[in-house]
């Protein structure tokens, strides 16, 4: 009996030895750093104070009152149900580390003071702040970061799941060290800046609450505002905590200079001019044309106390466009879509609508650099080279360019190009409508939207229902309540929708949401189209695993030239510059950097917020 107590005393030992020779191994393997950038290139070093685009010195007081656009039922916008608005969780909750607008590709200390690479890859670890708290002063620990990453991908909307697809497990090592371990063969070298971006909200809080479901209840979080009060979807007031941690960290210095924001829900864009001119509100972003440029005549603009101001960016431009649904059989053959696509004049609505203010978009890509122009050649060449059995010869001999509408030749050339392609999809007409010849069923199309600005969007389609009516195919234009258009989408009942995504400056992930098979069948996905392409994934997979950046931006080029060539989507319109109007009451830090319209680095001038 001692012998074997004596043996089992032995054996806890060696074990023992084990683990902390293991522990070691470990820890030689990988190592902790101050940031983390994909290539090697991060702007800032460690030692810096803060960002160029912020004034670190900006007082702080005063309040600024926005407006926001149709209503709110939840403050929760990683679930599924409900809707919530965005803002909240961006002012209200921190995340492990911050990538700022002039250096996408890397991310700094926020929650987290320190980063830990594995030599191997095979895991990113986050040592949290010891300081950092939640607005009830409870610290932040790891468990609460193991528990935000678990609640939004097992009880969050589908998409967060296929989004953090690659990581395996989240775990608690210490009370404020924290690892995420990838799944075995990913060569994802975002992921660690992706992981960097999750909310972390607090476990103790959630205690006998369900995540899934959408509340009216301010959750707790560690950032800069807390939900002071509000109006299910007509307002909410967010006031600044003085005690928030993180006000001097070098990725905060600068940033949330307001005692209080006001967020006003309008049911129109076009209200809020009004609301604006009349004090109700302190700012505004123009989204339509026409009144940036008769709508803004008034004494107010003139004497200087509303400004008027081009604000530039240097984000990739928002990827809005005419989206097909490919699950239906009418949308499945390329053929028909380019046809559909060649009826669509921008150059009409950019004359008559627009006021020449708007560039159409000619790529997934565009203002990133990164835009398939002209015919492949180099690395892009080789890479498509890999798929040339499953891809058109098209890819490769044709470059993809918009149709020109600018006189009526023009369009009657588009016209017939289209009427050409669909008889070589099976079309042709029959009584005067384009009909499938063997189905016998006419082409017909419902186009969603939820826009606020719906009667400009009814003006830009008249002319394209009239250029479609011309070659046989009905079209009806419809904008919808946000929710019904929600619904809708969701469940996959439509022809086409009119769609905007935010493009990233480095595409990554995300755009397995956007356009990879396995979002697809997903609902509530970023997936709209329904794209099951297994070119573009594995496109998308190459753009995700590229070791270097010259690879990394021939994929992104061969992706954009694959779906340009699927003409899954009609492009509308962007513009390199934010047009926004303000009262003269505030101070915008100036930089060399493109940083656009971010309320967050503005600040009420010194008097106005000591009033």
């Amino acid at each position: 009996m001692k012998t074997t107590i004596k043996n089992k005393i032995k054996f806890i030992l060696v074990l023992i030895a084990a683990v902390i020779i293991a522990g070691s191994a470990n820890a030689a393997g990988a190592k902790r750093v101050k940031k983390i950038s994909i290539y090697n290139e991060a702007k800032y070093a460690d030692s810096f104070k803060h960002f160029e685009y912020v004034n670190p010195n900006a007082p702080k007081g005063g309040r600024i009152v926005i407006p926001n656009y149709g209503g709110f039922d939840n403050f929760n916008p990683f679930i599924f149900k409900g809707m919530a608005p965005s803002m909240p969780a961006s002012i209200t909750l921190d995340t492990l580390g911050y990538t700022p607008v002039d250096d996408i590709a890397s991310v700094y200390p926020l929650l987290a003071k320190e980063f830990e690479v594995a030599n191997d890859g095979t895991f990113i670890g986050f040592i949290l702040n010891e300081q950092a708290k939640f607005s009830d002063g409870a610290p932040v620990t790891a468990d609460d970061v193991v528990f935000s990453f678990e609640a939004i991908t097992q009880k969050g909307s589908p998409l967060y799941k296929m989004y953090y697809g690659d990581v395996e497990r989240a775990e608690r090592v210490s009370k404020h060290h924290v690892r995420f371990y990838f799944k075995e063969g990913t060569k994802n070298r975002e992921l660690p800046i992706i992981i960097s971006q999750i909310p972390i909200f607090s476990e103790k809080y959630w205690e006998g609450r369900d995540f899934s479901q959408p509340k009216l209840e301010p959750y707790l979080g560690s950032g800069a505002y807390v939900i002071d009060k509000f109006e299910a979807g007509k307002y909410i007031v967010f006031k600044r905590r003085p005690d928030y941690w993180a006000k001097d960290l070098p990725s905060r210095k600068g940033f949330f200079n307001f005692d209080e924001i006001r967020m006003d829900y309008y049911q129109d864009t076009t209200v809020t001019l009004q609301a604006l001119f009349s004090g109700n509100i302190d700012v505004r972003e123009e989204y339509i044309a026409k009144i940036w440029v008769t709508g803004y005549d008034n004494d107010l603009v003139k004497s200087g106390r509303v400004i008027k101001e081009n604000m530039a960016h240097n984000r990739a431009a928002i990827l809005q466009h005419f989206a097909f649904n490919v699950r239906k059989d009418k949308f499945k053959d390329r053929r028909v879509r380019e046809a559909i696509g060649l009826a669509f004049d921008f150059d009409w609505a950019s004359d008559k609508l627009f006021y020449n203010q708007y560039e159409r978009l000619y790529s997934h890509f565009t203002n990133t650099g990164m835009e398939a122009t002209g015919k492949p050649q180099g690395r892009e060449l080789q890479i498509l080279k890999k798929y040339k059995k499953e891809l058109p010869a098209s890819v490769f001999d044709e470059v993809n360019v918009n149709p020109k509408h600018g006189s009526h030749e023009e369009t009657r050339e588009n016209l017939k190009k289209a009427v050409k392609l669909l008889n070589e999809a099976g079309y042709d007409f029959i009584d005067g409508k384009m009909t499938h010849k063997e189905t016998g069923e006419a082409l017909k199309l419902e186009v969603l939207s939820n826009s606020s600005n719906g009667s400009t969007f009814t003006r830009v389609m008249l002319p394209f229902i009239k250029n479609l009516k011309k070659i046989g195919i009905e079209m009806v234009f419809r904008n919808l309540e946000v929710n019904i258009f929600k619904n809708r989408l969701d469940n996959f009942d439509y022809d086409m929708a009119i769609i905007s995504y935010r493009i990233s400056q480095m595409p990554g992930s995300e755009i397995r949401e956007y356009w990879g098979s396995r979002a697809a069948d997903v609902k509530g996905s970023m997936n709209i189209i329904g794209i099951k392409n297994e070119v573009v994934d594995e496109l998308i997979k190459g753009v995700i695993e590229s070791k270097d950046k010259k690879e990394y931006e021939a994929y992104v080029k061969a992706l954009d030239r694959v779906l340009l060539n699927e003409h899954y989507m009609i492009f509308q319109w962007y513009s390199g510059y934010q047009r926004v109007a303000y009262w003269n009451k505030f101070d915008i830090p100036k930089s060399d950097v493109k940083a656009g319209f971010d309320i967050d680095t503005w600040s009420a001038r010194a008097a106005t917020a000591a009033k």
